[in-house]
């Protein structure tokens, strides 16, 4: 099984606790004078967005960091009970590599898919972007609602 790093790890260099032991073995042997490679692969792969999701009596919503990135570069899709979220952050300007202190800011592409608690009105649903936080505000569907319609007689 391998094992897919998250949006967070590769925007920090961090590695899980439990995969440490998997990348470092006892035979590998590595000179106390030796750096150690921390800075993520660049590879095609997208990285996973993290996001949050909280409800209130009426909506969903779901909030997401983009910084960066700017509203035509996001691909936001809404069904009765799902959300995908896609994009890219590309790098403005590139300095050489010998110039960098440190490297650890994320670009390239990233997705999230999310599966709602509770189907919702997709039609209704509004996105907006302040600060680098991109909000999804979905207008919850009651099912315990009912609705009376009139009958018409066809003649």
């Amino acid at each position: 099984m391998t094992y897919k790093r998250s949006f967070f790890e590769r925007l920090t260099g961090g590695v899980p606790v439990e995969s440490e032991e998997q990348l470092y073995h006892p035979e590998d042997k590595i000179e106390i004078n030796e750096p150690i490679e921390t800075e993520p692969s660049i590879s095609e792969e997208e990285a996973e967005l993290s996001v949050d999701m909280y409800h209130t009596p009426e909506d969903i919503v779901i909030q997401t960091m983009v910084a960066g990135v700017r509203p035509d570069e996001l691909d936001v899709s809404i069904t009765q009970d799902m959300v995908n979220i896609k994009g890219k952050r590309a790098r403005v300007h590139e300095a050489s590599h010998d110039n960098f202190f440190y490297k650890e800011l994320y670009w390239g592409s990233f997705s999230r898919s999310i599966l709602l608690p509770q189907e919702v009105d997709a039609e209704e649903a509004q996105a907006t972007i302040k600060h680098g936080i991109l909000s999804i505000k979905m207008p919850k569907l009651d099912k315990t609602r009912v609705q009376k319609i009139k009958i018409r007689s066809e003649s």
